[in-house]
């Protein structure tokens, strides 16, 4: 019985994940601070981990969850790095 409701929760998911992407490219178009865009890049960045851990599970290879955590170690440098410009002005001290 549980095998039935997979595909079902994970189309499920992907409808949602999808819809959260579309709303955080409109937060990164819209603006209006800085910081309201980092927010969204790094939101973004989250659930780009999302989709792909979906995928991992629709396809059921662990190759996908490797991909999805080499992209939070460099998501996590790239908001760190974003926000340290956005206060500093400058990355490299």
């Amino acid at each position: 019985m549980t095998g039935s409701i997979l595909p079902i929760a994970l189309g499920f998911a992907f409808v949602c994940v999808s819809a959260s992407i579309v709303l955080n490219l409109f937060r990164l178009w819209r603006g209006p601070l800085s910081a309201d865009r980092i927010l969204a890049v790094d939101t973004l960045t989250i659930n780009a981990i999302a989709m792909i851990v979906l995928f991992g599970i629709a396809y059921t290879t662990p190759d996908y969850f490797e991909a999805a955590l080499l992209l939070a170690m460099v998501g996590f440098v790239g908001t760190v790095a974003y926000c340290k410009f956005l206060l500093r002005g400058d990355i490299v001290e």
